[in-house]
Parts: C-alpha cells; sequence; structure tokens
C-alpha cells in the first residue's frame, strides 16, 4: 500500500479503536463494566469455578467435565518442576535483580529444555501451554526464596495450583482461606482481550515463532509499568500516604498537579472493572481476617476522594489488589509475576488461537518524515 494512500485519521496513538484480531477468547463490555471468558461472565466463574477449570475453559472453549479437569490438573502437576540447570542458573543471579527480568530470562531459556519447543502443532501447542502455566509459579516462587536466601521448595502434587504456589513461596502449607483467595484472583487476571501483553505475544505467534517465544514476548510487555507494574505503584502510593488522615490532601495534590493516581482510568471501561469490585470484597474480607485493614481502609479513603473529584473515573483492577496481596505476605515487586502467573494461561490460548487461523501481524506506518533527501558525501559534512 502506498503511504499517500494512508488516512492520517486511522494512525491513531496507541493503536485506539483499532481492530487487530478476531477472537472468541473474552470479551471486555467497558461501557457496562461487564468482562466475558468464552461467553461466561467474569462473577460466576469468580463465585463458582477454580483456576484450573478456568484454564480449561480458555483453552477448550467449554467447561469441562469431570474427566476432562482431572486430566488436566494431573497434566499441570506434572510439569511443576523446573530444570535443576535453569534452578542453578538462577542462583547464580544478582539478587536485585527485579523479579519480572528473571522470569521473563528463565522462560525464554525453558525453549532449551523443552521438547518439540519449536512445534507449533494445536497438540504441540496445548503441551507447551500446560508446561508454561504450570511451572511459571514455580519460577516466581523460587527466585522469591533464592534473592531471601533461601532453600527452594519442591513443588506438591497434591495441592491446589494456587495452595502450591503459597506453599513454593512461604514453605508451608498455608491456610485454606488464602489459598481460595489466591485461586479468585488468578481467575480474575487470567485473560483480557486484546491488552498490550496478550498483543505481544499474538504478533510473535503470527511469524510462527515458537510458544516460549510469544510468552516471552508477553512476558517482556506486562513488565511496564503501565500494564503489569500498575498493582505495584499502588501499593508504594498506599505506603506513601500511609494513613487516612493524610489522604484529601496527598489526592488533592496529586489531582492539582495533573498526577496521575495509579489504580484509576482504563483505556477500555467507562465503568468501574468489575474485576476490581470483586477484589475489593475480597480485599476487605481479608484484611478482617488477618486483624490488618489499614491497606483496605487507606484504599478505600482514596477511591472516596477520587469519588468527589473525579467522578467520572473508574477504579481498575489493580486498585484493589495491591493491598490483597500485601496482606497475604506478598512483596510489592511479586505483585507483577503473581498476574504473570494467572494470565500466562491467557496469553497461551491466544497463541493457540491465532496460529489456528494465522495471517503474520504487518500494520501499515504513517510516514512522516522528509523525502527526496540528498546523500551528503562524508567528505561534505564538515
Amino acid at each position: 500500500m502506498s503511504n499517500n494512500t494512508l488516512d492520517a485519521s486511522t494512525a491513531d496513538r496507541g493503536l485506539e479503536g483499532v481492530v487487530a484480531a478476531r477472537t472468541a477468547i473474552s470479551h471486555v463490555d467497558g461501557e457496562n463494566g461487564r468482562l466475558y471468558y468464552r461467553g461466561i461472565e467474569l462473577n460466576e466463574l469468580a463465585k463458582a469455578s477454580t483456576f484450573e477449570e478456568t484454564v480449561y475453559l480458555l483453552w477448550h472453549g467449554s467447561l469441562p467435565t469431570r474427566a476432562q479437569l482431572d486430566e488436566l490438573d494431573r497434566a499441570l502437576k506434572r510439569h511443576r518442576h523446573l530444570p535443576e540447570e535453569l534452578l542453578r542458573t538462577m542462583e547464580r543471579l544478582p539478587q536485585n535483580s527485579n523479579p519480572m527480568a528473571v522470569l521473563r530470562t528463565v522462560t525464554s531459556a525453558l525453549s532449551v529444555f523443552a521438547p518439540n519447543s519449536d512445534d507449533t502443532s494445536h497438540e504441540a501447542l496445548v503441551e507447551h501451554a500446560t508446561y508454561l502455566t504450570a511451572v511459571t509459579p514455580t519460577i516466581v516462587a523460587a527466585w522469591e526464596r533464592i534473592r531471601q536466601g533461601k532453600e527452594t521448595v519442591q513443588p506438591r502434587d497434591d495441592l491446589s495450583h494456587a495452595a502450591n504456589f503459597l506453599y513454593m513461596l512461604n514453605g508451608e502449607v498455608g491456610n485454606e482461606r488464602a489459598a481460595s483467595v489466591l485461586d479468585i484472583a488468578l481467575i480474575l487476571h487470567a485473560d483480557h482481550s486484546l491488552n498490550a501483553s496478550t498483543f505481544a505475544a499474538r504478533v510473535t505467534a503470527s511469524t510462527l515463532a515458537d510458544m516460549f517465544s510469544s510468552i516471552t514476548s508477553a512476558i517482556g510487555a506486562l513488565k511496564g509499568p503501565l500494564h503489569g507494574g500498575a498493582n505495584e505503584q499502588v501499593m508504594r502510593m498506599l505506603k506513601a500516604i500511609q494513613s487516612p488522615e493524610r489522604v484529601t490532601a496527598w489526592v488533592d495534590d496529586a489531582v492539582a498537579n495533573k498526577k496521575k493516581i495509579p489504580g484509576f482510568g482504563h483505556r477500555v471501561y467507562r465503568a468501574d472493572d468489575p474485576r476490581a469490585l470483586i477484589l475489593r470484597t475480597i480485599a476487605r474480607d481479608v484484611g478482617e481476617a488477618n486483624g490488618d485493614l489499614q491497606w483496605y481502609e487507606l484504599t478505600e479513603r482514596i477511591e472516596q476522594r477520587m469519588g468527589e473529584l473525579k467522578p467520572n473515573l473508574p477504579i481498575n483492577v489493580d486498585f484493589y489488589s495491591a493491598s490483597l496481596y500485601y496482606v497475604l505476605g506478598i512483596s510489592i515487586d511479586m505483585f507483577t509475576p503473581i498476574f504473570a502467573i494467572s494470565r500466562v494461561s491467557g496469553w497461551t490460548a491466544h497463541v493457540i488461537e491465532q496460529i489456528a487461523n494465522n495471517r503474520i501481524m504487518r500494520p501499515a506506518a504513517l510516514y512522516t518524515g522528509p523525502m527526496d533527501v540528498r546523500y551528503v558525501p562524508l567528505t561534505e559534512r564538515g
């Protein structure tokens, strides 16, 4: 296509409003604040489903039978172990390494150890999706312990996905309530249509690169503070404010100086993010159960003040997930890796869907530079 035929009005910043893919995996109704996985509203899944069941739904398009769920559960448990060579490599990394950088690096290296990693047949892609979804929590938990100078904990095959992660993270089996709460959080973060990291995965997959390359691309995109890193920024904001008495002055100053307040606003939602509303309730319940409502109450007070100043600015998924993870004892810079533990299920679903009906992504660019510039020989450039 000639650059002269391109309409400048279609060169939207950030591709806003541009349809880049067809998908049957998830749908965001931003106007009404609703999210669907394969046609099932997220609220229903959060109330009744499990992360494992949600994973099956995303990959296969329907809820599993008991036999299908049991088969997936066994496969996930079978793939939880990290190759010993990669574990030793992680132990040699600088302890101040960013957890997302470690996850990105180890995920890329996994392809060397996975059999038939370059195979992009449907069967192979599902197998690689299972492996990546199963082993991502192991990588994240291992790095948290390594950087604290602790022995890594091997996964168990008698625990659920969420409970096993908490076990590997803490070195002991936690209470059922914590595992149940994390399970719901994983369901909520599993997919969100064509967000930045999912788009990155699909672009890479469209070249018929392997599953591991696609997920490495997605992790790189999620690492950014404008995407997955936003939940970390919410908690750092809470730590900076410290007490409800300081909320009004802090928020008013931020609004007056046009500073971005993390946890508010979304490119898609015009109503409150449905995931945030579910997490608000969970964060309050967990705070009460743990005898630590400080961070929930602080978050709630910020929401109230922002509602007075910016009544049409909705909260997003990061807003209440921050205080929830913190009360569960999770380090702030581990919030985004936990996001990845969940979202890898959606990324892999999109890679499978992309390759099933593939065309390499090659959008047009509207050139805005000069034309017919004469080449000046080096001797004439002074």
